[in-house]
């Protein structure tokens, strides 16, 4: 039997765990918290999972919170005027729905089927120190925690990489008590609001701890009006300064803001990284090599959404790598041809959401507008979340942008 070493326990490493577990792998999980510690810790993310990943949480069936999440059909898109009215708002519908849990919900959960099943579970922070010795007792160490001293044993890709500082300040809230929408008030969706210059607010339904809940999350242009919240300690003063930032610049999303309260003292969230692209292959003191997992070699700016979609992508591509790959030793050869195939997604969603980061030329800002008027637009705008590929087709190019809109614009 096989043995398999992943350090990390987020959605990519427990996913590809519970899935080598399925397949007759000996897997170890190293954690450098427990089950009990994350559940009972603060917020680690603003997931949200479309179609495809949550078909790969079917797959392995570990999709054990589906009858509990909303299930978000629509993706709504609000851009504000000058006077803080709306200039654009429509809502897409989505092919297949969309569902967030909060991690501390799933990973908690993942890490305690983990162990059930018969996986060793270590609960210990690891260095490069510790993975020197383990690369020599595993047939693979792959490393899925995505930060701290372990993410700088992977070189970054500069290529690929076009930006050397953060593009956003993040702030999120996890909150109870938000109202509908009134324009589809029983329609559960994502809200990506745009405030030109300033930022974006995210607003999504989710499953926390303690049941139904609703993100409120702000990406702030750094040193702008929103770039607020990093020396905001208390969670109230987070939520309060959330909501007055809401009332200025998003005061649609305010109306239905005005009752909410934090979901627990662990609620809130703030920070702020560079979008990197790593080289695969993290080489050790004694000569061994690991493989990068998820956001350790691919760390996109949350502003599309895509953290635990491309997690779950990750883990999916590497288990039919591996699985694939037989008795075969797991050389550096062979790490980077499975990061390479998983590339051939991943570099999709890198293209789409640098795109977003920057300002939209005239020809996406003509797309966007068409939304308004034009049901095929705003919907395939909305399931590009799922597959971002498909903007390849009419997005990033002015003359295809052009002639998409011509294809279904009535005559």
């Amino acid at each position: 039997m096989r043995k398999i070493l992943i350090v990390g326990a987020g959605q990519s490493g427990l996913q590809l765990a519970l899935g080598l577990q399925t397949k007759g792998y000996e897997v170890t999980v190293m954690s450098n918290r427990t089950a009990d510690e994350i559940r009972g810790g603060r917020v680690m993310s603003t997931q949200c999972m479309f179609h495809t990943a949550l078909q790969h949480e079917r797959d392995l069936e570990i999709n054990f919170w589906e009858n509990q999440a909303p299930r978000i059909q629509g993706l709504g898109v609000s851009v504000a005027a000058p006077d803080s009215s709306r200039a654009i708002d429509w809502l897409g519908r989505l092919d297949g729905h969309a569902q967030s849990v909060d991690q501390r919900v799933k990973m908690a959960g993942w890490m305690e089927t983990f162990a059930q099943r018969g996986g060793q579970l270590v609960i210990h922070g690891a260095a490069v120190s510790d993975l020197d010795f383990f690369a020599r007792t595993y047939d693979l160490v792959l490393v899925s925690a995505g930060k701290g001293e372990l993410v700088s044993m992977f070189a970054r890709d500069a290529e690929r990489s076009p930006y050397d500082t953060p593009q956003r300040a993040l702030a999120v809230s996890y909150v109870t008590g938000l109202g509908p929408r009134p324009e589809h008030p029983d329609t559960e969706a994502v809200r990506c609001n745009l405030v030109p210059g300033v930022g974006e607010l995210f607003v999504m339904p989710s499953l926390t701890t303690s049941g139904r809940c609703d993100i409120l999350f702000w990406e702030g242009v750094p040193g702008g009006p929103l770039d607020v919240f990093q020396e905001i300690r208390d969670p109230a003063e987070h939520l309060a300064t959330t909501l007055a930032l809401m009332e200025k610049y998003t005061p649609w999303e305010y109306a239905r803001a005005t009752k909410v309260e934090l979901t627990d003292a662990g609620g809130t969230l703030a920070g702020r990284y560079a979008p990197t692209v790593r080289k695969p292959v993290g080489r050790l003191p004694g000569g061994g090599a690991v493989l990068g997992v998820a956001d350790v070699v691919v760390a996109n700016d949350p502003i599309t959404g895509q953290g635990s979609n491309s997690a779950s992508k990750c883990a999916a591509s590497y288990l039919a790598s591996i699985v694939e790959h037989g008795d075969r030793p797991f050389d550096e050869e062979w790490m980077q041809a499975a990061f390479d195939r998983y590339w051939q997604t991943a570099q999709h969603v890198t293209k789409w959401t640098n795109a977003m980061l920057a300002p939209p030329p005239e020809h996406v800002l003509q797309l966007i507008g068409a939304g308004g008027e034009l049901p095929p637009v705003r919907d395939r705008f909305a399931n590009g979340f799922n597959n971002p590929t498909d903007f390849e087709d009419w997005f990033y190019d002015p003359e295809k942008a052009a002639a998409y809109l011509a294809s279904v614009t009535p005559a």
